[in-house]
């Protein structure tokens, strides 16, 4: 798997290079994750601008991720979902189960409030 990684000051922005996402994908995935989260707990935004193509099964990760994240009281935004990957997210049901935007602008966004919410001892919606 094809990823850049550019790390900010509380998240990680992890962009996929690859256009297709397959099932033995997701272990490389899972794996970076928590390398990353090893040297540094941070909350993840991905990217999937480049992606074109997803398993179910890869796609099923990302809720792992997400409650894994949340356990550690981080954020877990997924973002730039082509029409094709939205769909398939959305028919898989996994879609409602994540946080997603249309921007990587947007899910800086998300991750920084919800990071002020945690600050302020808020509960918010996962």
């Amino acid at each position: 798997m094809n990823v850049k990684i550019d790390t900010k000051e509380i998240f990680h922005v992890i962009s996929i290079m690859d256009s297709e996402l397959t099932a033995n994908m997701s272990e490389t995935l899972l794996v970076l994750i928590a390398k990353k989260q090893e040297e540094e707990t941070k909350s993840v935004i991905l990217n999937f601008e480049m992606v074109q193509q997803m398993d179910k099964d890869f796609a099923e990760v990302l809720n792992t991720l997400k409650e894994t994240l949340s356990a550690e009281s981080k954020s877990f935004v997924i973002c730039n979902l082509t029409e094709n990957v939205k769909q398939n997210l959305f028919n898989w049901g996994i879609l409602e189960l994540v946080n997603h935007t249309p921007t990587e602008s947007e899910a800086w966004d998300i991750v920084q409030m919800e990071e002020i919410e945690r600050e302020l001892g808020m509960d918010f919606p996962e």
